[in-house]
């Protein structure tokens, strides 16, 4: 992790404060979306991408990005 704000990069500080902004105005404002009920048909289409990530028909695997990333 990183210690100090001067040794992050310009994406990592932009995410750090993105997220600090998004979580603030979810406390303030809280979750737009909070008691909406999900349609069926998008439930229904949520659960197959599930699954064929699950099956590996889609998506890309952790351990796959982080080698294409360069993290590994």
């Amino acid at each position: 992790m990183i210690a100090t704000v001067a040794q992050m990069t310009k994406n990592e500080f932009s995410e750090l404060i993105e997220g600090v902004v998004e979580r603030k105005l979810i406390e303030l404002i809280g979750d737009p979306d909070e008691g909406l009920k999900l349609r069926a048909a998008i439930q229904a289409r949520l659960l197959r991408q599930r699954s064929r990530v699950h099956d590996g028909e889609r998506g890309e695997s952790l351990a796959g990005m982080a080698k294409k990333l360069g993290l590994t």
